[in-house]
């Protein structure tokens, strides 16, 4: 006796298995902005150097380099963190996002570097960011995070991996790749490292050595008509200067290295006239 044909079930009946959730994707840090909107966080992404016209140069008298730049405001250079705007909206407290510098953050905490965020995750970084006043503290492992560990781990020595040449003389060292600049005198470091922000793509800080050949206590550039306090010319236009706004933006200057106020007046303190500067690396981003 045969056995029946057996009918195939129809497709409605069979049990399809689900898909696999996609692994979340880093936030590409273009789709980020500031955690922070308040008006004493917003940032400032406009620089003012004199990149198509270099500064006339000139002895500023007595009087002029008597006079210091203003202060500026209170919250001008806090740890203002970007995240995903939706993060904001909805007034997370701990996310969810996989953030740009997630593996490099995941290491630096020795956690467990996969990549992904896990809840984990998101609390280790909140106390770090928590510890480092970092706003706002959610979790996210953003540029601002990540830039705040750089400078932890650069204070001890930043020349550890001795990309900055060793001079008998003053060198000013501008590492585009860490974004952080020190002075060293030998191996000695007597000035930072402090953390800056250089030129975007297409205005990209000029790598390679310079010297500083102005220094001009109260510039305002010729361009913009925009104050540039402690600017120090080594390249054209490019300078160390400090700006008003905040110095940790996604976006980078216009090709100066950008400082806050307080880390720009001690620098106009170490650096003189003549004294060589050494700019290597490159800008995330550019």
């Amino acid at each position: 006796m045969s056995a029946l044909p057996v009918s195939p079930a129809p497709a409605s009946a069979v049990p399809v298995p689900p898909a696999p959730a996609p692994e979340a994707a880093p936030v590409p840090e273009a789709q980020l902005v500031p955690g922070l909107v308040s008006r004493p966080y917003r940032p400032v992404v406009i620089d003012t150097p004199d990149q198509a016209l270099p500064p006339e140069v000139y002895v500023p008298s007595a009087e002029e380099d008597a006079v210091e730049p203003r202060g500026a405001s209170a919250g001008a250079y806090a740890w203002v963190e970007y995240v995903p705007l939706g993060d904001v909206v909805a007034r997370v407290a701990c996310t969810r996002s996989v953030g740009p510098y997630q593996r490099q953050v995941e290491r630096w905490l020795k956690l467990k570097v996969d990549g992904k965020q896990s809840a984990g995750d998101c609390k280790a970084i909140r106390a770090f960011q928590v510890k480092q006043k970092i706003k706002p503290a959610i979790g996210f492992a953003g540029p601002v995070t990540w830039a705040r560990m750089q400078l932890i781990s650069a204070k001890a020595d930043p020349n550890a991996a001795g990309k900055c040449p060793v001079r008998s003389y003053r060198v000013a060292c501008v590492d585009l790749s860490r974004q952080l600049t020190w002075v060293q005198k030998g191996s000695k470091v007597v000035f930072g490292p402090v953390p800056m922000r250089s030129g975007r793509a297409g205005y990209r800080t000029r790598a390679g050595w310079h010297t500083v050949y102005w220094r001009h206590k109260n510039h305002v550039s010729t361009l913009y008509d925009q104050p540039m306090p402690y600017s120090q010319f080594f390249s054209g236009g490019q300078a160390f200067h400090a700006v008003y706004g905040s110095i940790f933006t996604t976006v980078g200057s216009m090709g100066c290295v950008n400082l806050r106020l307080a880390d720009a007046r001690t620098l106009w303190g170490v650096l003189k006239k003549n004294d060589r500067v050494y700019v290597w690396g490159r800008r995330p981003g550019t």
